[in-house]
Order: structure tokens, then sequence, then C-alpha cells
């Protein structure tokens, strides 16, 4: 078995993200911030494959701590005001105190909706990151930002709360479906896309590997989006400045995703959209050159990720959604835009007649 990577955050709640195969089974590593009892949340899709084996592992590293557990059903539809009410009771059923911990075991919607249960119970506990999907190994599970989403736009309720750690367990992506892993891809494309133009070029190289689930391309890239993220979490966490660089995209893709009602693209599939939008809205602006917008667009096809948006989306609404993202201020829309490969930044007040030219190509 290879040896586990390990990525550093600093900052005010330094914590270290462990990568490689196996890690669901370290009872050591799992309990190695834990102070008390033990409350383990999955969804109902993950839960039959690792749940025993996460809560076997802990109870025998510390036989003498409760490990209660509660599921919620798979899919954006439970990352809700209302599920998370029901997160929240099963958390008071259980009798968690102060020095629990809750452990997120599972994906990007798992990993917001512990999270921030963890940060609401007792005004914030102890959160321990167990991600299962590749999306949210390179993003949602690193940085300590944990959402809820509303009819009206997507993670617009939460809270920052960093974890205590995070343990990427790359042996379960094995059991990932395709369409999972292409999509986790879509966010590991963004780094190279915002920071590190010689990402893409490692990406490029690698495609096929990552696509057929090779573990050391996997851990490589892994490693590498964790890096680039921790570095910017460090310098920004709470997305006053260049933390905002990790919404490349994802203005234009969670409109899309809100206006599907959270039931067409995945959120890994909306993001390669928008990234290929925000670099058409580059273009449009004199920002950056058709020619790297056309090397996005063809890494990302040769992922199997969309780069057109769906088909009878309504402009009107898209841009109603866009005005009340997180990133909007009351000057205007503020977008993600790159002068080209690996330099993005912030631009606000974008004129609107330009984001319904870059929607009307698709």
């Amino acid at each position: 078995m290879s040896q586990p990577r390990s990525v550093a955050v600093g900052g005010d709640h330094p914590y270290t993200i462990t990568i490689g195969p196996g890690l669901l089974d370290d009872g050591a590593l799992l309990a190695g911030t834990l102070r008390g009892d033990a409350f383990v949340i999955s969804d109902d899709g993950v839960a039959p494959l690792y749940l025993q084996r996460v809560t076997d592992a802990l109870s025998r590293e510390r036989p003498g701590r409760r490990v209660a557990h509660w599921t919620l059903p798979a899919g954006e539809a439970s990352k809700s005001l209302a599920t998370f009410g029901e997160a929240i009771a099963a958390i008071a059923d259980a009798g968690l105190r102060r020095d629990a911990t809750v452990y997120a075991l599972g994906g990007g919607v798992v990993g917001d909706l512990a999270g921030f249960a963890a940060a609401a119970w007792m005004r914030g506990i102890d959160c321990v990151q167990l991600p299962t999907t590749l999306l949210a190994m390179v993003d949602s599970s690193v940085g300590g930002k944990t959402a809820l989403d509303l009819p009206q736009g997507k993670n617009l309720v939460g809270a920052f709360h960093p974890p205590r750690a995070v343990l990427a367990d790359t042996a379960v992506l094995r059991s990932l479906p395709v369409r999972e892993l292409r999509a986790g891809l879509a966010e590991v494309v963004k780094y190279g896309a915002i920071v590190d133009a010689a990402f893409l070029d490692w990406l490029e190289a690698h495609a096929d590997a990552l696509l057929a689930g090779d573990d050391a391309a996997l851990a490589e890239a892994i490693a590498r989006s964790c890096a680039h993220k921790a570095a910017i979490v460090e310098r920004d966490p709470f997305e006053h400045g260049d933390r905002a660089l990790l919404n490349f995209g994802h203005t234009f893709g969670h409109a899309i995703e809100t206006e599907q009602g959270y039931g067409g693209l995945i959120h890994g599939e909306a993001v390669a959209v928008g990234m290929v939008q925000a670099a058409r809205l580059s273009e449009r602006l004199g920002l950056a050159p058709a020619s790297d917008t056309a090397r996005l667009r063809t890494l990302l096809e040769r992922f199997g990720l969309p780069v057109c948006a769906p088909p009878g989306l309504d402009s009107d609404a898209l841009l109603g959604h866009m005005r009340l993202d997180k990133k909007a201020q009351s000057g205007g829309l503020r977008f993600i835009v790159w002068d080209g490969a690996g330099r993005a930044r912030v631009l606000p007040g974008v004129a609107e007649s330009e984001v319904r030219a870059v929607l009307a190509e698709g």
C-alpha cells in the first residue's frame, strides 16, 4: 500500500488533509482529533458501502466512546433547511455534547450539511470530513465552507466552520460512478485555470490515466488541487479577497443548477459549462485570448464533460439567480474572469448585456 500524502492548511484553525487508500479503516487516524463521542452523518448511497467500516474503526480505537450515526437521502435535494432540521434533531436525540465530533461521510451534499450542523449545534462542535467523491476531495471538504440550498439559489444559507481534519480515502473512488468521477475532474481543471497553467499541461498529459481511475494519477491530482486550495484559504479564510477565485465558473454554473431545480446537471458538470462561459465572457471583455478558451473547452470535453448550457434555459431567469448569487454586490454583477490560463481575477460591475450575450451563445 502506498504511503498517504498530506497537505497542511494553516491559519487560525490549522488542520491536515490526508490523502491515500485505506484511510476509512484507519482507526487511529479517524480518531486522531476525537475528544468525546462520535456521530457519523452519511447518505443512503454511501452508507451501505462504508458506514460500518468507519463506525467499527472508531469503536475499536475508542472503545469507551459512543459512536452513533444518521443517514439522509442521497442527492442535492437533501441540502435543504428541512433536512438540516432533521439532522439537528438526530444530533439532539443522540445527546451530543460540546466535545463530540461529527464525521461527514459522503460527497459534497453530506459534507456541506453535516458541516453546517456541526457549526450550529451548541454554537459549534468539531467536524471531520470524510469525502467519498473526487469533487468533495478536491473542493467542498476543504476550506470550511458549509451551506444549504434554497429554491431562490444555491448555498445561500451556511457558515464558515473549518474541519479538524480531512481524510480522503482514494480507494473509494474505485466504486465512484463514472459520471461523478468526470464531474470531480471539472473542479480539478479549475485549479489549473485559475492559478497554475502548468497543471493544465499535466492534466492534458494524464487525462487517460485519470479517466481510468489510476491511483497514482488521482492521488497526484487530488494533492495538487488541495495544495492550491489550502494556500488560497490560508490567505483568505472568509472570502474577502483571493478565495473568490475558487468560484471560477460557479456564477454561471450555480444559476444553471438553480434554474434546473437541482435536478439536471450535477455540480461539476454545471461548473464545467460555467468555466467555458466565464472564459467566453473574458474574451468578450478583451481580457483573454480565444485560444485559451478553446484549450479549456477541449480539455473538459476530453474528460467527457458538457461545455454548453442545456437547451431551453431562460436568460432572464438565469440572470435573476446571478443577481442573488453570493458573489454579486450592490454595485452589480461580479464575476471571476481570467486573463488567460492560470491567471484568474475578480471583476466587479460586469454589464448584464455582456452576460446576456454569453448566455445567448449557449
